[in-house]
Parts: C-alpha cells; sequence; structure tokens
C-alpha cells in the first residue's frame, strides 16, 4: 500500500501557496492545514492549547515552538488527515522541520513527506501583494516582509533540499498552470 502523502507548501507571501493549498486539498480531499487559521480556532475555542496562545498574542509576540507543534501534532491525529494533509505556514525554521520529521517517524509513519516551494519573482510578489491591499503595505514594507520571510525559509528550503524532499514550482503563471504543475509533481 503506498504511503498518504504529507505535503508542505513553502513560497514567499503573494506567491499562491494558500490558493494552491485550497485547490488541492479539495481535488485530492485532505485538509489543507494554515497554522495561522488553527491557532485562530484554538484561541476562540478556547482549548488548552489556545489559551496558552492567547496569552502570547495577547502580548504581541510570537507563539512559541512548543505551543506550535503541540496544536499540529494534535491536528494531524484528527480522522480527517489520515488520508494526507497540506501544511500552509508549518515548518518555519529548521527546529520545526526536525519536529515534524521526528513526528512522522514516530506518530505518522503512514506519511510520505514532501515540500513543494512556490517560486515567484519579486516583482509579481510586490505586485500581488500591493493588490491585495493592507492597509499597512508600500512597496518598502513588501520588500521588507520579503527579506524577513527569506531569512527565515532559506534554510527550511535548504533542508528540505538536503533531505531530497523539495520540489520547487514556477509559480509566476496564471494559477491553473501552477496547479497543473504541481498536480504532475504530486503524481509522481
Amino acid at each position: 500500500m503506498s504511503k498518504a502523502k504529507g505535503l508542505i507548501f513553502l513560497g514567499p507571501p503573494g506567491s499562491g501557496k494558500g490558493t494552491q493549498a485550497q485547490i488541492l486539498a479539495q481535488e485530492l480531499q485532505i485538509p489543507h492545514i494554515s497554522t495561522g487559521e488553527m491557532l485562530r480556532q484554538a484561541i476562540d475555542k478556547q482549548t488548552k492549547l489556545g489559551q496558552q496562545a492567547q496569552s502570547y498574542v495577547d502580548q504581541g509576540e510570537l507563539v512559541p515552538d512548543e505551543l506550535l507543534l503541540g496544536l499540529i501534532r494534535e491536528r494531524l491525529s484528527h480522522a480527517d488527515a489520515q488520508n494526507g494533509w497540506i501544511l500552509d505556514g508549518f515548518p518555519r525554521n529548521v527546529e520545526q522541520a526536525n519536529f515534524l520529521d521526528q513526528l512522522l517517524q514516530e506518530e505518522l509513519a503512514q506519511f510520505s513527506e514532501q515540500a513543494l516551494n512556490l517560486d515567484v519573482s519579486d516583482d509579481l510578489l510586490i505586485e500581488r501583494l500591493l493588490l491585495r491591499g493592507r492597509k499597512d503595505d508600500n512597496e518598502d514594507t513588501i520588500r521588507r516582509r520579503l527579506e524577513v520571510y527569506r531569512e527565515q525559509t532559506k534554510p527550511v528550503i535548504d533542508y528540505y533540499r538536503d533531505h531530497e524532499r523539495l520540489s520547487s514550482v514556477d509559480g509566476n503563471p496564471d494559477p491553473e498552470t501552477v496547479t497543473a504543475s504541481l498536480k504532475e509533481i504530486i503524481a509522481s
């Protein structure tokens, strides 16, 4: 029996990874797990982990890895995730990537894991993000966000490349073309 797919979507803000993750999750009938959305739900439902996360969010702090890891462990054990899942926004650092590998080896051995990186030119990312229209977005703040993303995420991309589990996809074309490229990689 082939292993269920655990897909990790990587890509800078504006790359379309959320959109692509939603499309593929629907087609593959597996959950699209966004860590941001998961955190909001845990806080709204006042779960134990959600209450702990709330105190950090209230202070404007990042939720610590150990809390985030607890949420990921819990979410991947749900019934709807047993045939596969798409992670969006996780892992954000090498420590989180190591944790996920360990979790998959120890508790979720039925999954084969693959990282998909959406590669998009800075000019197009800036154009897309300006069109998205956040109040605080201008070209300088967007360039800074992209810089921070690359500083934080390059080691994660390198990690998956070094472990021969990274596929990069050109995210510049229209969404349908990107979806077709992703489906081709996932099917192989």
